[in-house]
C-alpha cells in the first residue's frame, strides 16, 4: 500500500530534491520517465513511498497515467500536481495553474529560487 501522506512543507522539500537530482543526472526537461523520477526520489530519501508525489511533478500526464495503471494504482494526476505545484510556488500556482503544464512552464516562477540550480 502506498503512503500518500504528506505535508506541504514534505512535497515542496521532496520535490525540489527530486528536481534537482533531476536536472543535474539528466538535464532540464520539460517531463521525464518514471522509472528516472523514481530512482531520483529514492535517493531523496525524504519519505517511505512518495515518488508517486514527484511523478505527478515531473512525469507528463500519459507517464503518470501508464506507471500507475501498470501498478494496479489509481491516483489523480491533476489533484496530485495541483497540490505539489502549490506547494513548491507557495501558492502562487492557484492563480495559473493548469495540469497539462510542465514545471519549466510556470509563469512568473524563476526556478533557481525554487530549485538549487543554476541556469
Amino acid at each position: 500500500m502506498t503512503d500518500l501522506a504528506i505535508s506541504p512543507a514534505e512535497q515542496k522539500a521532496h520535490g525540489k530534491e527530486v528536481g534537482e537530482i533531476l536536472v543535474r543526472d539528466y538535464g532540464k526537461k520539460k517531463y521525464y520517465s518514471c522509472a528516472h523520477i523514481k530512482k531520483a526520489s529514492i535517493e531523496a530519501k525524504n519519505g517511505f513511498d512518495w515518488h508517486s508525489w514527484a511523478m505527478s511533478l515531473f512525469a507528463s500526464p500519459s507517464g503518470f497515467a501508464s506507471y500507475h495503471d501498470s501498478i494496479g494504482e489509481d491516483f489523480n494526476y491533476s489533484e496530485m500536481k495541483a497540490e505539489m505545484t502549490a506547494a513548491m510556488t507557495n501558492g502562487a500556482s492557484k492563480k495559473w495553474f493548469e495540469s497539462s503544464m510542465s514545471w519549466l512552464d510556470w509563469p512568473n516562477v524563476d526556478l533557481p529560487t525554487v530549485f538549487d540550480f543554476h541556469d
